[in-house]
Formats: C-alpha cells, sequence, structure tokens
C-alpha cells in the first residue's frame, strides 16, 4: 500500500539526509523521539480514518499495520535517539516528516474510493 512505494522510499531517504536534525542539541520538550513519533503517526492516522469513514475494515487493518511498520522503521533509523527528549527542531521536522507521509497514505486510500 505505501510501505512499498517509491515515494516512502524517498521519504526515508530525506530523513536520512536529515539525520543531523538529530546529532544536535536544543530546547528539549518533554517528550521522547519515540512519543513524539507515535503520537504523530497516530494522530495522522485517525485522522485519515475520520476523513474516510466509509473505509472497509480491512483497509483501516491495513492502514493500521503499514503505520506500525512506519513506526518501526523510523525507530530503526533513529535508534541513537529514540528514548532521548526530542528538541523543539526535531519535534517540526517529524510532524512535517509525518505529515508527509499522511499524504502517502492519503493517495492509498484514495485509491480504493
Amino acid at each position: 500500500m505505501v510501505v512499498e512505494t517509491e515515494g516512502y522510499l524517498a521519504l526515508i531517504e530525506h530523513l536520512s539526509l536529515n539525520l543531523d536534525v538529530f546529532m544536535h542539541e536544543g530546547d528539549i520538550g518533554q517528550e521522547s523521539v519515540e512519543d513524539v513519533v507515535t503520537d504523530l503517526v497516530a494522530s495522522n492516522i485517525m485522522d485519515i480514518f475520520e476523513q474516510n469513514p466509509e473505509l472497509h475494515s480491512s483497509v483501516r487493518f491495513q492502514l493500521l499495520k503499514e503505520a506500525d511498520m512506519v513506526a518501526e522503521d523510523l525507530e530503526e533509523v533513529l535508534a541513537g535517539c529514540w528514548k532521548k527528549k526530542a528538541t523543539n527542531e526535531q519535534i517540526r521536522f517529524l510532524d512535517e516528516f509525518i505529515a508527509l507521509m499522511k499524504n502517502l497514505f492519503d493517495t492509498a486510500v484514495a485509491r480504493y474510493d
């Protein structure tokens, strides 16, 4: 659906090219990188469900499965800072990155309409 697409691979490459964001110190928030990623992925998937109430349960299940895969991939790439408190810059980057990821999911869901 999403994780096997060129768009997804391009986003992972974008993340890897911007890993320096996760190497800098800055204003640190209360949440870990893991918490930020988990919250953003979950809220974006919930947005997709709310925007597409007619989605068949099998499609919803596939979306959840792939969202878990996205979170696992992010954990793997960001392993060095996964449990550390996220900086404001990291939170901004992750917010934008996961919004781009949501666009991929939106495009995939549109194919089911």
